[in-house]
């Protein structure tokens, strides 16, 4: 007895282990069919739909409770194969709009609704005008403005949805917040924004440190970063300059909702945007800025606009307001130095920043020939955001009080970008020198040398 009795117990426990075991594997598997049901029903295509945080956020709106939203969290119309990006105050027409900047499927016909929550506790209605801005690259789906008018009777609107008008269920809406509320003339946050968009896969810290170094040195105190994925290192660097308030994140996570391309055009890249939705980054940069900053300088991280007569932007713009007139964008020649060709007369020590991944600016000083065929091509733009109404990855779209944009003389400002030969016939014996870069070159290794120790890359 004393001997059978354990073992009893112990096959016992064995049973109750086992059947623990199966209920576990059955509930895991319960939940995991439930899980992939929902993904399918909120989205079959695994494309442009609705997320689980949004389907709780649409439960929320039913009542009217507008719910938070983060930076760029996009909204999907419902019915439609349009996204919602973010709403901005437009107080430069007359009656006022709301627009919301949206990328849309170009092919699909929508008649929208816009929904205004007023800060008098008053809702109102209205038509929603679709304005598809002129560049996609060629591709399905394309950067757009929704833009609600508001009326009289509705003080300032805090946020707005936006839904097909074919969609009964006029409360089940969410809500985007609409910024811009205050307009400003002067006495900006900031002198200089930089936008760059946008970020993915990025691991370039070391040219990317540069870069940030070298905005500030020209008098840049902001940046905003469009980003959908980096890097461990890259991530230390902006969470670096993001806690001394030079750096905002921007979370770009279109790809979650699109089949993105990674190229500019459909033939670089399949997909049904354009690279990651860089128009629609760029624009809502703009309006984000419109009245934080005197100027937006619309860059890549890999492009500096260098002034050759003076040392920074802010002794720059005053000379090209005298010259050009102040109602113009300017627009800087595109200078392409090889990043795959390093040449003697170069100011950088090899072993100063070894580990480091990346391309280092001081060890490319040469630069292909200007030529008319590549003269003014991916040039970039510094410009007033309140003169424009719609940009595009390359010079302005549509103009408010603009008077044009004008091409910077090259003696006075242009660009340098290191990057990839564009000119691949090219040799290196071909190769220009131009060394502007190493005016700076002293400060700023100090200061990459300075954030690559604190940000804990070196």
């Amino acid at each position: 007895m004393g001997f059978h009795q354990p073992c009893l117990r112990k096959r016992k426990q064995l049973v109750y282990f086992i059947l623990l075991c199966v209920a576990a594997f059955i509930m895991f598997k319960m939940a995991e069919r439930c899980l992939k049901e929902a993904n399918q029903n909120l989205n079959p295509t695994g494309k442009l739909g609705s997320t689980v945080t949004q389907l709780r956020r649409w439960i929320q709106s039913i009542t009217h409770k507008v719910p938070t939203k983060v930076a760029t969290s996009f909204i999907a119309v419902k019915t439609t194969k349009t996204l919602l990006v973010s709403a901005y105050l437009e107080h430069r027409t007359d009656p006022r709009q709301v627009r919301v900047i949206a990328v849309v499927l170009r092919e699909e016909t929508v008649a929208y609704r816009c929904v205004l929550l007023c800060r008098n506790n008053q809702t109102h209605v209205s038509d929603g005008d679709l304005q598809i801005h002129n560049d996609h690259f060629g591709f399905r789906y394309g950067t757009a403005d929704i833009l609600c008018v508001i009326p009289s009777s509705c003080d300032t609107p805090s946020h707005v949805a936006v839904a097909s008008a074919a969609f009964k269920e006029e409360y089940r809406h969410e809500f985007l917040e609409v910024k811009n509320e205050n307009k400003k003339t002067e006495s900006f946050n900031h002198t200089f924004t930089v936008c760059l968009s946008t970020m993915f896969d990025f691991n370039n810290v070391l040219q990317f440190v540069q870069s940030l170094e070298m905005f500030r040195l020209l008098g840049v105190s902001k940046v905003f970063v469009y980003k959908t994925s980096c890097s461990a290192k890259t991530q230390r660097v902006l969470n670096y300059y993001t806690r001394k308030g030079i750096i905002e994140v921007i979370p770009w996570s279109m790809s979650g909702f699109l089949n993105v391309s990674r190229g500019w055009l459909p033939s670089h890249g399949p997909g049904d945007l354009h690279y990651f939705g860089q128009i629609a980054a760029l624009n809502d940069c703009l309006y984000r800025n419109m009245y934080r900053s005197k100027y937006v300088a619309l860059h890549d991280v890999d492009e500096l606009i260098l002034p050759q007569t003076v040392k920074t932007w802010t002794e720059l713009l005053p000379l090209l307001e005298s010259k050009y007139n102040r109602n113009k964008c300017y627009m800087f020649e595109n200078n392409v130095f090889p990043n795959n060709m390093t040449l003697p007369r170069s100011g950088t020590d090899p072993a100063r920043w070894r580990g480091v991944p990346g391309v280092d600016v001081l060890a490319h000083l040469h630069q292909e020939p200007v030529t008319k065929e590549h003269a003014y091509e991916k040039f970039k733009i510094i410009v007033n955001p309140r003169l424009v109404i719609a940009v595009s990855v390359h010079g302005v779209l549509k103009f408010h009080s603009l008077n044009g944009c004008v091409w910077v003389d090259r003696n006075i400002a242009r660009m340098y970008h290191t990057r990839a030969q564009m000119q691949i016939s090219l040799t290196s014996e071909q190769l220009v020198y131009d060394g502007r870069l190493l005016n700076y070159s002293e400060t700023l290794i100090k200061a990459v040398n300075v954030t690559l120790s604190e940000s804990g890359i070196l």
